[in-house]
């Protein structure tokens, strides 16, 4: 059974999820019906972050020019850019393999930017129904779900959720949070 989380709330994955060693994170989104002059191109990004709450290094900073982490176990995988989001489910996925994750990355956060926000006069005003899930990879099962609820209406990047550890164990955040600026925002924010 999927546990929906609301804005704020934390839960330990080994409480909610025992066993879950690798994670699929689906992020979705609909644009709603409002001509920009141009098409929306929303992405995903992924920040691995130290306990200084800084990025471990520029490497540790994954998005559509860096799919990978720079650990030998490639522990976090953004699969591929989605340019349109046209279609249903989810537009963008995120593979977290838990039991690979470096040592020294104790917190990895999930956003969502608009490409271009400014210069295309966009923001997430203009994007309904966003979410962002967690999936186990070895049963297929939805384990958490985040539907943000808010009216973003001036913000043109989302902090998601974040996944930290705690006591040894990892927990979920459902962060919810807008930003202005866009990805830089986000990148002065964990640089």
């Amino acid at each position: 059974m999927t546990i929906s989380l609301k804005k704020g709330e934390r839960v330990s994955l080994e409480k909610v999820a025992p066993g879950l060693v690798a994670g699929f994170i689906g992020l979705g989104w609909d644009v709603k019906a409002t001509d920009t002059g141009s098409d929306f191109d929303l992405d995903a990004s992924v920040f691995l972050l130290g306990a200084d709450e800084k990025k471990v290094s520029d490497k540790h900073f994954i998005f559509y020019n860096n799919l990978t982490s720079p650990d030998p176990d490639k522990s976090v995988q953004l699969m591929g850019d989605n340019r349109t989001g046209e279609g249903e489910g989810d537009d963008e996925v995120v593979i977290v393999d838990l039991r690979k994750i470096p040592a020294e990355v104790e917190k990895i956060v999930i956003c969502v930017t608009i490409y271009e926000a400014d210069k295309r006069g966009q923001n997430f005003g203009q994007v309904g129904n966003a979410y962002v899930r967690l999936v186990d990879v070895q049963s297929k099962k939805e384990v958490l779900r985040y539907d943000l609820e808010e009216d973003f209406s001036v913000e043109t990047a989302l902090i998601m959720a974040e996944l930290y550890r705690k006591n040894g164990e990892w927990r979920v955040n459902a962060v919810g949070s807008g930003y202005q600026g866009g990805l830089e925002a986000l990148l002065q924010k964990y640089n």
